[in-house]
């Protein structure tokens, strides 16, 4: 049996592709459904499902504009209530791909409505497991996000709910059914989930911390809770777009893709007061922006520092981008339900510098010019990445203010005083740098490299968490 995994590494995210004797199915598509049907096209098949695991809290489904293409049908698990044409699966209920032979297998505990989908191939043979959040590799999906949407489901009872379905329905399937999780390491549903992105049932059993056999339901909630973070903010937001539906991505694109002059640009910003978004690389970024523009780069987690740190979903957003990234952008914010960008500075930013309008700089130090100054001992250093990271080292000194915090830590900057700000490579520290700018500070510098090039250098550090650290 031929299982396609499509995976798209800025938001850890998986998709799966099946075709048998002209018939095909995609398991928790992404928001730009054309890769799908391009992919069916070639292989000259009908979709005839689009299997959803559960209602994704990390990006918006695109199940919609795929069944309303391909006249698929959306198939959710049991207790599922979409508000959309979907059919909602009895557990144990079967469906026919071709040849193939797609099981539901509900498996409440990440949400209620959480389905795994037994894959069984032409001979009758059992083939894998697509888990959703269930369970990844390495992991469990975490039991805190339906709360968000319905209060009486507190983690506790979902992480209950988790422990019998792994127990009565998962662990007890052939050791060498292989595993295809919706997530990889870096996506914000599980704590520490592996690299990998597929692995047997056998090898799970043996070496993730959730599938123990000795493992208590009480042990398994206390282990399953503690060291949790608090989710993005947009989550919530995603899962009711994914119940209640959503806009068709072509709209979207439509509204976005309007090239704007210089002094268009200018005007709308000056009009409407929408959010300006830079893409660019950190490194582009610093040598030259508009004024009060916020970089997240397009070269890394930008999806997800979008969810961090833009609180209103439907905030209009206007991009500079590098040339030829612009639909990227667009297509990037919309994974995670930003819906509203209103155009792009035509040409970039260097246009904008050829207009001689107002530009602004983020000033950077080497890791050379860092260890310098901290061997002087009178320079404040602010870390903004995770918690997790500073606890395990950091600059001795140093202030931790996580970067998906620091909207509420402002005050913790200095306006007057000059310091430092790094993280761990330059990406989250540019961000922050942006986010400083546009509120009003000028006094700090930013590391070029951050803590990985600090580390070089003769500096020192320590391996625990000082008083000073928010958590």
């Amino acid at each position: 049996m031929k299982v396609e995994q499509i995976y798209t590494g800025c938001i850890a995210h998986a998709a799966y592709y099946i075709e048998s004797n002209g018939e095909a199915a995609v398991f928790d598509p992404l928001r730009e459904v054309g890769p799908y049907i391009e992919r069916a096209e070639k292989d000259g098949a009908k979709m005839k499902y689009v299997f959803e695991t559960h209602f994704h809290a990390d990006f918006v489904s695109g199940h919609l504009d795929l069944a309303k293409k391909t006249g698929a049908t959306i198939i959710f698990g049991p207790t599922a209530k979409p508000q959309f044409d979907a059919l909602v699966a009895e557990d144990n209920q079967e469906f026919k791909v071709g040849d193939y032979t797609i099981k539901t297998i509900h498996t409440p505990g990440h949400t209620m409505e959480s389905t795994t989908y037994l894959l069984i191939d032409e001979n009758g043979k059992e083939h894998g497991i697509i888990t959703g959040d269930t369970l990844f590799i390495g992991d469990v999906g975490r039991p805190d996000l339906a709360q968000h949407v319905i209060a009486d489901l507190t983690e506790e009872k979902l992480a209950a709910h988790l422990f019998d379905s792994l127990r009565n329905k998962i662990m007890p399937l052939s050791d060498d059914l292989i595993v295809y999780p919706n997530h990889g390491a870096g996506s914000a549903c599980g704590k520490m989930m592996s690299k990998e992105t597929t692995d047997t049932l056998g090898n799970q059993k043996k070496t993730n911390y959730a599938l123990r056999a000795d493992m208590t339901k009480e042990e398994f909630v206390k282990e399953l809770l503690t060291g949790l973070t608090a989710p993005p903010g947009y989550f919530p937001k995603n899962v009711l777009m994914n119940i209640q539906g959503y806009e068709s991505l072509d709209k979207v694109m439509d509204r976005a893709k309007k090239p704007l002059s210089v002094d268009e640009f200018e005007l709308v910003a000056n009009e409407t007061r929408p959010l300006i978004l830079d893409t660019r690389p950190a490194e582009l970024f610093a040598k030259g922006f508009i004024p009060n523009s916020i970089n997240i780069g397009l070269d890394s987690n930008f999806a997800m520092w979008v969810g961090e740190l833009i609180p209103d979903i439907k905030q209009e957003i206007l991009l500079v981008t590098e040339e030829g990234a612009e639909e990227e952008s667009i297509i990037r914010l919309s994974r995670v339900g930003y819906d509203n960008a209103i155009g792009y500075l035509n040409g970039g930013f260097a246009s904008w510098k050829n207009a001689e309008k107002e530009t602004d700089v983020v000033n950077r130090i080497s890791a050379d010019e860092f260890a310098k100054r901290a061997a002087s001992g009178d320079v404040k250093v602010f870390d903004v990445r995770k918690a997790s990271e500073f606890a395990s080292q950091h600059v001795k000194g140093a202030e931790n203010t996580p970067l998906n915090t620091i909207n509420d830590y402002l005050s913790q900057f200095p306006k007057e005083e000059p310091f430092i700000l790094h993280c761990a490579g330059g990406y989250r520290s540019m961000i922050a740098s942006s986010i400083l700018k546009s509120r009003g500070w000028d006094n700090f510098v930013d590391v070029e490299g951050g803590f990985n090039a600090i580390l070089e250098k003769d500096v020192a550090v320590t391996d625990y968490v000082c008083p000073t650290t928010l958590l």
